[in-house]
């Protein structure tokens, strides 16, 4: 019979698990940023199912049961809860944060217990009956003293790695918020350009029955009848067609949101100007070199490469590593008492050849260094691009916003004056048509210039984010 024991208590293992643990457990698990707890309230029946296997098998579960209008920030924290790529992103960083921890394993020496209780005996067959029982044991311990800077280079790389994949984090988050905001913007659209191609079928309808109403009183012709159905026919088109465009946007949202599958979401905020952007273009541009995660992480990705190189080169140099052994054994009822021994040694180890295989995979990771440092020329130049981009927009978009204003209210003032110019007998119902769409172009025009400028101010703070000092 085999038994294995598995009790045993070494006290210095305690003493220097007390020391370095907790330094490692801060390294693995560095500060995170303090958030202040949302204060955003978002109705419980948007959330996901938190299954996340779910899958609807009846049609019942799947249809709208009802239309729920959302605030920007609610649909931004509706999106920090559920996003799947955002929670990915998460258990990507959990996963780096554990594989430091694997490296910072080398930090301690490894202790393997190995134990046997064993009894002998003649066998079944045999008359007598002696037997014996004997116990052996024995602890190894093994720890790496020098390995020519191998396991701090393996410990460095683990960190720009978690690094990158907090960064990542930071990255998805933000990318999410952009998506989230722009889409918003869309379903604000949508939402608008219904109204606006509604409220132009009403004003059709009402030409229509002024122009009914002058023909039967012997004062209008069938000409203008017929030009009032056309338009009214076209309104009605514009209509449904953008009734479909905020369907779209409404589900596009939804999906972006992980929202449950029986609701439905409209805007409930206004459309109106989303806020000012003091600094000047350059004082973006040096922002947004100094805030934006990716250059951060190209940095981080050339910190590895050198780290591997390291770890390469370090094959080359001597290795010391402390082997201890201690054994017992004792034999019971055999009147000896316990046998143990012990030993105690330095293992040394340099390779004089290798046929230049780890010169080679430094020289590996000397061309990622490179390509990491042309990526994060490549990328700077980028995000300089994407700033003057958007700059740029957002001061188009804010002119257009002021001439849009004025163009609506012109557009306004010359409906009015052709519908009385008509009813008075001295202008045309086309005159009266050609207002009614100008009036509409105008407010579809002042409406899409200021999303136009919200779109442009988002993707200018995406561009330039301001990030916590880590």
């Amino acid at each position: 019979m085999n038994f294995s024991l598995f009790f045993v208590h070494f006290t210095w293992v305690s003493v220097v698990s007390a020391i370095l643990l907790p330094t490692l457990a801060s390294a693995a698990n560095p500060p995170e940023p303090q958030n202040s707890s949302s204060t955003v309230k978002v109705p419980n029946n948007l959330n996901p199912n938190p299954n996340p296997l779910q899958l609807p098998t009846k049609p019942e579960e799947v249809k709208i049961q009802g239309t729920v209008p959302i605030s920007l920030a609610q649909a931004l924290e509706l999106a920090k809860r559920n996003n799947q790529d955002l929670q990915v992103a998460i258990l990507e960083l959990e996963r780096s944060r554990s594989a430091l921890r694997e490296s910072q394993a080398a930090l301690l020496p490894n202790v393997n217990i190995d134990s046997s209780l064993t009894n002998r005996g003649n066998g079944f067959t045999s008359r007598s009956s002696q037997a014996s029982t004997s116990f052996n044991g024995s602890a190894q311990l093994n720890y790496d003293l020098y390995t020519s800077g191998n396991r701090q280079a393996n410990i460095q790389a683990a960190e720009e790695q978690l690094r990158i994949d907090q960064l990542d984090v930071e990255n998805a988050s933000q990318e999410i918020e952009l998506n989230v905001t722009t889409e918003y913007y869309d379903l604000q659209q949508a939402d608008e350009q219904a109204r606006i191609n509604r409220s132009a079928v009403e004003n059709a309808q009402a030409s229509l029955r002024d122009t009914q109403a002058r023909e039967q009183a012997g004062v209008g012709t069938r000409f203008d009848v017929l030009q009032a159905q056309v338009n009214l026919a076209n309104a009605q088109q514009q209509l449904t067609d953008s009734l479909s465009e905020q369907q779209i946007a409404r589900r596009r949202l939804a999906t972006r949101l992980s929202l449950a599958q029986s609701v439905n979401i409209t805007a409930a905020d206004r459309v109106q100007l989303a806020g000012l952007w003091q600094p000047t273009l350059e004082e973006t541009i040096v922002r947004a070199f100094q805030n934006r995660p990716e250059l951060q992480q190209q940095l981080a990705q050339r910190n590895i490469g050198e780290q591997r190189r390291r770890q390469a080169l370090s094959q080359l140099g001597p290795q010391i590593s402390l082997a201890g052994n201690y054994n017992l054994q004792d034999q019971f009822d055999d009147g000896i008492s316990i046998n143990d021994s012990y030993s105690l040694g330095l293992d040394g180890n340099l390779t004089l050849f290798d046929g230049g295989a780890a010169r080679a995979r430094a020289a590996q990771s000397r061309a990622n260094i490179a390509i990491a440092e042309s990526q994060f020329g490549s990328q700077r130049d980028l995000i300089r691009f994407d700033v003057e981009q958007y700059y740029s927009q957002l001061q188009s978009n804010l002119n257009n916003v002021q001439t849009s204003s004025v163009a609506l209210n012109q557009a306004s003032e010359a409906l009015k004056l052709a519908r009385l110019r008509f009813q008075a007998g001295v202008g045309t119902q086309t005159e009266v048509i050609d207002a009614e769409n100008d009036l509409t172009r105008a407010e579809g025009n002042r409406v899409t210039a200021i999303l136009d400028y919200n779109r442009a101010l988002a993707n200018l703070q995406r561009a330039a984010t301001s990030r916590p000092s880590r």
